[in-house]
C-alpha cells in the first residue's frame, strides 16, 4: 500500500547532482543539490493535516490516517521511484555574503503533479544534510507549530506563500538553546511537510555567480524559466532580463501584502527570498501588535534592526540588487539591469500608496493622500495602536456622522488613558480630515466598509496566539492548534464564536518569550 501521488521529478533529474553520495558536511561545487535520505525517527505521530492541501495533492482524508502517510511525511518511508535531495545555495545574511548555506534542515521528497499543477514536497526537520554545517538538521515542536499555522494562515489572507501539508512529532528529543544564552534544553522534535511550486531562492543563483560557475548558473536559470516562467520563451539575454523583471514584480507584490496585514518576516536574507515571490522560511517572524515601523521580531537583529517592519520594502529591493549581480554573468550589461531596478524602485512607492489607500477605503486618488497617510502613521506610532484592530474598526466610520471617530478605535490603543491633550486634539483633527476625504468618494459607507474588510483582516496569527498553541501542545493538548487553524482559514469574516481572538495582545504577553521577539532557534 502507498499514498497515491503522481511523482514527476524535474529538479533532481534535469540539473547537475553532487557526485559524492556520502552524507557529511562539506562544500559542494558544480552541483545544484545532493542526494540525501531523511533520518528515521523514534516514534512519529501525526498531529495535524491540512484538508485543503490533501485535496490539492490528490490525497484523501483516509490517506492521511494511514501508516504509510505518517511514514512518508515524517521521513521514515521513501516513496517508490523517488530520490530525496537537499538543495545547494548561498546567500547574503544581514547584508553580508555568507557563502554556501543550502538545505541544512530541509529535505525535498520529490515533485507531485496534481490537477495540472506541479508541487515540490519538502520535509523540514528531517535530519542532517551536507549543508547542515554545525547543526543537526532537526526541528522542534514550537517552531514547527509556528510554521505550520502561519503558512496556511498567510494563504487565506491572500499573501503569496509556501503551504504546509502536515505537522508531526518525531518522537525524539532535540537539544536547543532557545535564547542563545548558554542554557540549552531538550525539546520535542517535530517535522513539517512544506509544499510549494518551487523552493528555489535568490541564493541558489548567487552561489554559482560567486564561485564563477557560470555554466551551472546558466543551466539553473534556463531550468527555472522553462519550469516556472515558460511564457518568457527560449533562453536569451532579453529572456534573462524579463525573468529578472518578473521576479522583481512578484517580490514587490509579496512584500506589499506583508505590509498590508502587518507581517514581519524577521530574517529577509537572500537565501530566504523565493524566486517565485512567495513567503518562504517562517522563522522568527511576527505580527505587529502596536503599529511600529521600527519593530523586528528577531532577537538576532535587535541591535541593527535591519529587517524591521518599515524597511521590508527597501530590503526586498536590496535583495533584488543581489539577484541582479548573480544574473549579470549571463547578461553582461549593467545598464538594462539598472533600468529594471530603477523601475522596480518606482513601483515600490506606487504599490505602497495603492495598498494604504485600500486600507483606508479610498478609491479616488487625491494628490494629498501621501501627506495624509504619513500623518496617520505618525499618530499610530505615537499612540501605541494595535494595527489589526485599528484598521478593522476604521471601516465602521461614517463620513457624515457627527459622532467622535476616535471612539471607534479606542479599543485599539494599548494605553487609552494617554490619548489626551495635544495627542487627542491631533487625532480629532485627523478624523475631521478623514471625514472630508471620504466625502470625495462616491461609494456609500456600507460599500466602503465591505471593501475595507477584504483588505483589513479581523484575525491574524499574533505571536501570543501561536505561543498558547505551543504551550498546550507541550502538555499534549493539540486542540488549540485546530482552533487556530480553523479560525485563520477565514481571517476576514465575522466569526461570532471567536471574538476572544479579536483583541489586543494581553499585557502578560508583552515581554514573554515567544510572544514578543524570537530567536532563529528551530
Amino acid at each position: 500500500m502507498t499514498v497515491n501521488l503522481e511523482i514527476r521529478d524535474t529538479f533532481n533529474t534535469q540539473l547537475p547532482a553532487d557526485p559524492i553520495s556520502e552524507n557529511h558536511r562539506r562544500q559542494v561545487h558544480g552541483a545544484c543539490f545532493s542526494f540525501v535520505k531523511p533520518k528515521k525517527t523514534g516514534n512519529p505521530k501525526m498531529l495535524h493535516v491540512s484538508p485543503e492541501m490533501l485535496t490539492t495533492l490528490g490525497l484523501t482524508g483516509q490517506d492521511a490516517k494511514s501508516n504509510i502517510f505518517r511514514g512518508v511525511f515524517t521521513g521514515n518511508e521513501i516513496l517508490p521511484n523517488t530520490k530525496p535531495y537537499a538543495m545547494c545555495y548561498g546567500g547574503h545574511q544581514f547584508g553580508n555574503w555568507a557563502g554556501q548555506l543550502g538545505d541544512g534542515r530541509a529535505i525535498n521528497l520529490g515533485e507531485v503533479v496534481s490537477r495540472g499543477k506541479r508541487w515540490a514536497i519538502q520535509l523540514k526537520g528531517a535530519g542532517e544534510t551536507p549543508y547542515s554545517r554545525t547543526a543537526d538538521g532537526l526541528a522542534v515542536l514550537r517552531s514547527s507549530i509556528r510554521e505550520y499555522l502561519c503558512s496556511e494562515a498567510m494563504f487565506h489572507l491572500g499573501v503569496p506563500t509556501t503551504r504546509a501539508l502536515s505537522l508531526a512529532l518525531s518522537g525524539d528529543q532535540v537539544l536547543r538553546d532557545v535564547l542563545y544564552n548558554g542554557n540549552p534544553e531538550y525539546e520535542k522534535g517535530a517535522i513539517v511537510c512544506r509544499v510549494s511550486p518551487s523552493f528555489l531562492r535568490f541564493g541558489n543563483y548567487e552561489i554559482f555567480a560567486a564561485r564563477k560557475e557560470v555554466e551551472t548558473l546558466r543551466t539553473l536559470v534556463d531550468y527555472t524559466i522553462a519550469q516556472h516562467y515558460p511564457q518568457l520563451g527560449k533562453p536569451s539575454m532579453d529572456t534573462y532580463l524579463q525573468f529578472f523583471k518578473e521576479v522583481g514584480e512578484k517580490s514587490i507584490k509579496m512584500v506589499m501584502h506583508w505590509q498590508r496585514v502587518g507581517f514581519v518576516h524577521g530574517v529577509m536574507n537572500t537565501d530566504n527570498m523565493s524566486i517565485l515571490g512567495l513567503t518562504i522560511d517562517y522563522g522568527p517572524y511576527g505580527w505587529l501588535e502596536g503599529y511600529d515601523h521600527g519593530w523586528t521580531p528577531n532577537t538576532t537583529d535587535s541591535g541593527q534592526k535591519r529587517y524591521r517592519y518599515g524597511t521590508q520594502p527597501q530590503v526586498v529591493l536590496w535583495n533584488l540588487y543581489q539577484l541582479a549581480n548573480a544574473l549579470y554573468p549571463l547578461i553582461g550589461d549593467t545598464a538594462d539591469l539598472e533600468l529594471i531596478l530603477n523601475g522596480l524602485e518606482e513601483k515600490l512607492g506606487t504599490a505602497y500608496l495603492t495598498m494604504m489607500r485600500a486600507k483606508l477605503g479610498f478609491n479616488y486618488e487625491d494628490n494629498h493622500d501621501v501627506d495624509f497617510i504619513e500623518e496617520l502613521e505618525t499618530l499610530l506610532q505615537r499612540s501605541e495602536t494595535d494595527m489589526t484592530l485599528f484598521f478593522r474598526n476604521l471601516g465602521n466610520f461614517k463620513k457624515d456622522a457627527s459622532s467622535d471617530g476616535l471612539s471607534l478605535i479606542t479599543d485599539a490603543f494599548y494605553k487609552p488613558d494617554e490619548i489626551k491633550d495635544t495627542l487627542k486634539a491631533e487625532w480629532e483633527s485627523w478624523f475631521s480630515k478623514y471625514g472630508k476625504r471620504l466625502k470625495k468618494e462616491e461609494r456609500e459607507d456600507s460599500e466602503r466598509k465591505l471593501a475595507m474588510n477584504t483588505v483589513n483582516p479581523k484575525y491574524v496569527l499574533r505571536n501570543y496566539m501561536a505561543q498558547l498553541a505551543i504551550d498546550a501542545a507541550d502538555n499534549g493538548d493539540y486542540t488549540v492548534i485546530e482552533e487556530l487553524f480553523s479560525l485563520l482559514r477565514n481571517p476576514y469574516d465575522e466569526q461570532k464564536n471567536a471574538e476572544k481572538w479579536f483583541a489586543k495582545r494581553p499585557e502578560w504577553a508583552r515581554n514573554k518569550v515567544g510572544c514578543s521577539m524570537l530567536s532563529c532557534s528551530s
